[in-house]
């Protein structure tokens, strides 16, 4: 059940999958968009974590790397490729910072192959995702419309959120009525 008046998807909205969004790549994700266009939709989903550590890849980038330290599994397309989304510190800018591109907010794309002695301090940490999700033109407006997501606004802590955290649940319960209480909604229902 879509909220009255969604916001429309720009970057930095988040895309939270519907109950009755089922398909295991998808079923209870916050995709939070990086990029959207007429020639379509980009973004990452923010809460799956892998169990490959960041050191074991990114050795370099691993002490900057919020808890867990894992690489997040961004979505099923392109997953040989790492994208890296940080938070800007209060009182900090990323404008016309080399390796830094805004999203929307505080939120920043990190680019890996920028050095992390340089860009840390300037950030409060950062998530490395493998893979992203992706639309096509016109792709994510029929799922809109079928109701498989809930467009909504995200916080800059959303894109750092603890792995072990129900950020789904967390997402719905901030929304007004009755939006909020789809976070109740079971994860088995024919258990219910």
């Amino acid at each position: 059940m879509p909220p009255a008046s969604a916001p429309p998807v720009e970057p930095g909205s988040l895309l939270v999958s519907a109950t009755a969004l089922t398909e295991a790549t998808f079923r209870r994700t916050v995709v939070y968009v990086v990029d959207h266009s007429v020639e379509g939709t980009v973004g990452v989903v923010l809460n799956r974590p892998s169990d490959t550590a960041v050191h074991d890849v990114l050795p370099a980038w691993s002490e900057h790397a919020v808890r867990p330290r894992a690489l997040f599994v961004g979505g099923p397309v392109t997953r040989d490729s790492a994208l890296c989304l940080g938070t800007v510190r209060v009182g900090c800018s990323a404008e016309g910072v080399r390796g830094l591109r805004p999203v929307q907010g505080r939120v920043v794309l990190v680019d890996l192959d920028g050095d992390p002695s340089e860009l840390a301090p300037l950030l409060d940490g950062v998530r490395v995702f493998v893979g992203y999700a992706g639309w096509s033109a016109g792709q994510l407006d029929g799922e809109l419309a079928r109701g498989d997501w809930l467009v909504l606004a995200s916080l800059p802590t959303d894109v750092l959120e603890p792995g072990r955290v129900d950020l789904w649940g967390r997402v719905l319960r901030r929304q007004p009525m009755p939006v909020a209480l789809l976070a109740s909604h079971p994860l088995e229902t024919d258990r219910n």
